[in-house]
C-alpha cells in the first residue's frame, strides 16, 4: 500500500546564514512495506532531533570525511525516533521503537538498519531519545568522562553551555564535584544555567566586551578542563587562562559554521607552554551506551537531573525550529513532532 510522505528538502547548498527558505516541503508517495529480498526496516518517523552539526552538511564541500553533505532536490538528515512498521532485519522487528538517523519526512524505508539502536526504556519521555538519551547525551558523557579526565575540585569551563551537550556536561561535572562555569548568549539562558542547572557561575559572552577579564573574573583560579562548543574567539582567549595540563575537548565550532574564512587562532603556543591537551570529539563511543544509560537513567528517574526542550508541532515546524537553533534563538532542546504514535 502507498501512501503520501511529507517531506522536508534541501533546496541549495548555503553560505552565509541558513534560512527558512533554504528548506522546502514537499510530499511524494512511499510503499509501507519493505520490498522482498531487503533486509532493510520501513519507519513511521515520530520524532526528529534539530542540532548544530546540520549546518555543516549544508555546505556543498564539506571540510572533512567525517559527514556526507545533503543532496539539493533530497530530505535533509538528522537523528530521530521512529517505530517499526515493516521490517526485513532478523533483529528488529515491527513494533520496535528506534532512535537513529533518519529522513525529514513522515515515513522512510532506512537501508541499513543496523546503525538503528532500538529503545527499551519508555517510561520516560520519548522525545528524549533525540538528545539527552541519545546523540547529545552520549557526546557530553564520553566527551567529559573519557576524555577529560575530571577530578573532584576542578574548574571546568563550557562554552555555548545552554546547548544540549552543555546541558548535560554541566550537570555531570558537579555530579562529580567541579566548579562549574558557563557562557551563553543571552540573560534568560545564564539565569537558567545558575538557577536550574546548578552552574556556580555563568555570562553572557554578548555583554562582555573583554572575554579575557571575564574568564579571570569567574576562573580566578584558572581552567582544568575547557569543553569546547563553538571555537573562534573563545577558544583563543580560554588558552590564555588554562592551567598546567589542563584539557580541552573540541566538541563543536558553532562561531565558524557560517564563515567563508575560519577565523585563525593565535595562542595556540599556550599548548606548549602549559602542557595542554587539545582532543576532537566525535560520535562514535556507540560500546559505551549501555554503561551511560545506567549511569543517567536512574537520575533522570529521580528528577536529579534538569533537560530543557522546545517542542515544536507538525513536520511543517521543521525548518523554522533548525533555523531557530542555528541563530541561537532557542531556549533548549529543539524537537520536532512528526507524530505522537
Amino acid at each position: 500500500m502507498e501512501v503520501s510522505n511529507k517531506q522536508v528538502i534541501f533546496r541549495d547548498y548555503i553560505t552565509g546564514f541558513p534560512k527558512e527558505t533554504d528548506l522546502v516541503l514537499n510530499t511524494s508517495t512511499i510503499s509501507l512495506k519493505v520490498p522482498e529480498e531487503s533486509n532493510g526496516v520501513l519507519v513511521k518517523n515520530l520524532y526528529l532531533s534539530c542540532d548544530p552539526y546540520m549546518r555543516i552538511l549544508m555546505r556543498k564541500v564539506p571540510d572533512n570525511n567525517l559527514f556526507t553533505c545533503y543532496i539539493p532536490g533530497s530530505p535533509i538528515t538528522g537523528f530521530g525516533v521512529a517505530r517499526v512498521l515493516d521490517s526485513g532485519h532478523p533483529n528488529i522487528k515491527e513494533g520496535d521503537l528506534v532512535w537513529g538517523t533518519i529522513a525529514w519526512e513522515e515515513y522512510s524505508l532506512i537501508t541499513t538498519p543496523e546503525t538503528l539502536i532500538k529503545i527499551e526504556h519508555t517510561d520516560v519521555p520519548l522525545s528524549y531519545y533525540t538528545g539527552i538519551l541519545s546523540m547529545p547525551g552520549m557526546t557530553a558523557y564520553a566527551g567529559f568522562y573519557e576524555l577529560c579526565s575530571p577530578k573532584k575540585g576542578e574548574c571546568v569551563f563550557i562554552s555555548s553551555a545552554f546547548g544540549t551537550v552543555g546541558q548535560i556536561v554541566g550537570q555531570f561535572a558537579k555530579l562529580t564535584g567541579c566548579y562549574v562555569v558557563g557562557s551563553a548568549g543571552s540573560k534568560e539562558k545564564v539565569d537558567l544555567l545558575k538557577n536550574k542547572l546548578g552552574f556556580d557561575a555563568a555570562f553572557n559572552y554578548k555583554e562582555e566586551h573583554d572575554l579575557d577579564a571575564a574568564l579571570k573574573m569567574y576562573c580566578p583560579d584558572g581552567i582544568d578542563i575547557y569543553f569546547d562548543n563553538v571555537g573562534g574567539k573563545m577558544l583563543d582567549i580560554v588558552l590564555l587562562n588554562m592551567r598546567p595540563r589542563g584539557r580541552i575537548v573540541a566538541c563543536g565550532m558553532v562561531s565558524q559554521y557560517n564563515l567563508e574564512e575560519p577565523e585563525g587562532v593565535k595562542n595556540l603556543i599556550q599548548v606548549i607552554y602549559k602542557q595542554i591537551r587539545i582532543e576532537g570529539l566525535v560520535f562514535n563511543y556507540y560500546h559505551l551506551y549501555p554503561k551511560f544509560l545506567d549511569m543517567i537513567l536512574p537520575h533522570i528517574r529521580e528528577g536529579k537531573f534538569v533537560y530543557f526542550e522546545e517542542i515544536n508541532e507538525g513536520l511543517e515546524s521543521g525548518p523554522s525550529a533548525l533555523i531557530k537553533l542555528l541563530s541561537g534563538r532557542n531556549v533548549g532542546k529543539q524537537v520536532v513532532v512528526v507524530a505522537r504514535e
